[in-house]
C-alpha cells in the first residue's frame, strides 16, 4: 500500500488546502536538514473540487465478541465529542464503539466540555483526534480550556482512566496541553521509519520480532490468546515517554519526526501524483520516543496514542473502475490492532491485571453530560446488546 492510497482517507485540512490524512512520502530527509519535501496528498477535495475516494467505517466489519469481558456491570466508556473531534463513536470510530459495547462497556457520547461533576462515574474517558476549531487554523489551537485540563488531570487522579489519542499534525498541537498535564509531550510531526514499516515508510510495525513491543499487560493481554504479536500504525506522531511510563510501542533509531515550521505551500498538486511542498520540512530522530505510552496516574491510568487509524476500521472506496477498495485499521489483514484496542480497555477499566481505585468512581450516577447512547451498528456483523 502507499501512502498516495491512503492519502485518501481522512480529510485533514490545515493551511489553505485539504490533506488526505497528509501521508507523507519524503524521500531524501535526514534529521535536521530543512529540504523541500515531496509528499504524496492525494487529497479528497482540493479547492478546485477534485474528486477521489471516500474513507466510510466499514459496513462489513465484525464487531462481535465472542466472550464479553463485563456480563454483570457494564462500564460506562463515554467518547468525547465536544471538541471538533475528528473520530467519533458515531463516525470513524463507530466500529470500535460497536467492539466495546459488545465487550460489555456501556458506551455514551460526551457531547459537553470536561467538568468534574459530568466525569462522576465515567470508568474511561476516550478522546481522540480534538481539534480547537472547525476552521484550517483553528486546528492547530488548543482543543481544550486549562480549566479542562485541570478537571480532567484531577479526575484522573482520584481513580479514573483515560484514552487519550491524537494522530499526526494539526492533532497534536490541539492536544499537547492535555498530554502535558501527565508528562507527555507531542512530537507533532509525521513519523517515518523506512526499516520497520511495511511497504511505505509511514505505515509502522511494531512486533515482539523486531523488538518494538514493549512489555506490559495492555501487551500480554490476560492470556497467549490475548497477547498481542503485531501492530500496525498508519503514519502519526511521536510521544515522549516520561519516568514511570511504559513505551508500548517503541520507535527504533531508524525512526524519525517530519514536522513544518510554517504552513505549506503547494507548488503543484495532482491526486494521483506527488505534489511539491514548500516548507521548512525538517527530520529530527526519534530515538527514545514511542508511539503508545502508558502510565499510572495516582489512582488511575492513562493510555496516550500518537496514532488514530489503528483504532478505526474503514473502507476506502475507490472512485476509479478497476480500483480495488482498501481496509486500514482494524480490519487491515495481518495485524493485531483489534485485540490492542481490547486490551487497552481492559487495562484501562480494571479487567486486566486490576484496575484504577475506584475512589473516583463511587457514585455511578448519571450525570449532565448531555450522553446519548451509542447508535446501532448499521449492518454490521455482531450484534450484541442495545442500550435504550
Amino acid at each position: 500500500m502507499t501512502a498516495g492510497k491512503l492519502a485518501r482517507a481522512e480529510g485533514v485540512r490545515i493551511a489553505g488546502f485539504s490533506w488526505r490524512s497528509a501521508r507523507p512520502v519524503v524521500r531524501g530527509l535526514a534529521a535536521g536538514r530543512s529540504v523541500l519535501a515531496p509528499l504524496a496528498i492525494a487529497a479528497a477535495s482540493f479547492a478546485s473540487g477534485v474528486a477521489c475516494a471516500q474513507a466510510i467505517p466499514d459496513p462489513d466489519y465484525d464487531v462481535s465478541v465472542a466472550v464479553p469481558s463485563y456480563t454483570q456491570e457494564h462500564p460506562r466508556v463515554v467518547f468525547d465529542e465536544a471538541h471538533h473531534n475528528f473520530h467519533t463513536a458515531g463516525g470513524r470510530y463507530r466500529p470500535l464503539a460497536e467492539l466495546l459495547r459488545n465487550d460489555g462497556y456501556d458506551i455514551e457520547h460526551g457531547t459537553g466540555r470536561f467538568e468534574s461533576t459530568a466525569l462522576r462515574g465515567v470508568r474511561v474517558l476516550i478522546v481522540a483526534n480534538a481539534r480547537g476549531g472547525e476552521d484550517d487554523r483553528d486546528s492547530l489551537r488548543p482543543a481544550f480550556t486549562p480549566q479542562e485540563c485541570d478537571v480532567v488531570r484531577d479526575w484522573v487522579a482520584a481513580g479514573g482512566a483515560l484514552l487519550l489519542i491524537a494522530d499526526h499534525a494539526p492533532f497534536g498541537s490541539a492536544a499537547a496541553d492535555l498530554s502535558a498535564r501527565f508528562g507527555v509531550e507531542m512530537g507533532k510531526g509525521f513519523v517515518f521509519d523506512p526499516r520497520n514499516s511495511e511497504g511505505d515508510p509511514t505505515i509502522l510495525v511494531f512486533t515482539q520480532v523486531n523488538g518494538l513491543l514493549g512489555d506490559h499487560p495492555i501487551i500480554a493481554g490476560r492470556n497467549d490468546a490475548e497477547r498481542v504479536q503485531r501492530i500496525v500504525a498508519f503514519t502519526g506522531q511521536s510521544l515522549s515517554v516520561p519516568k514511570g511510563a511504559t513505551a508500548l510501542m517503541r520507535l527504533a533509531p531508524s525512526a524519525f519526526e517530519v514536522y513544518f515550521n510554517q504552513a505549506p505551500t503547494v507548488l503543484r498538486a495532482d491526486p494521483d501524483a506527488h505534489a511539491t511542498l514548500n516548507a521548512d520540512a525538517r527530520g529530527r530522530a526519534s530515538v527514545g520516543r514511542a508511539q503508545g505510552v502508558a502510565l499510572e496516574f495516582r489512582e488511575g491510568r492513562v493510555l496516550i496514542m500518537g496514532e488514530a487509524a489503528m483504532f478505526s476500521a474503514q473502507l476506502l472506496r475507490s472512485d476509479k473502475p478497476g480500483t480495488p477498495n482498501f481496509r486500514f485499521g482494524m480490519n487491515s489483514p495481518g495485524n493485531d490492532d483489534r485485540q490492542f484496542a481490547l486490551n487497552a480497555l481492559h487495562w484501562l477499566s480494571g479487567a486486566l491485571r486490576g484496575g484504577p481505585s475506584r475512589a473516583g468512581l463511587a457514585t455511578q450516577v448519571r450525570t449532565p453530560i448531555a450522553a446519548l447512547p451509542v447508535v446501532k451498528a448499521h449492518k454490521m456483523r455482531g450484534g450484541g446488546r442495545t442500550r435504550p
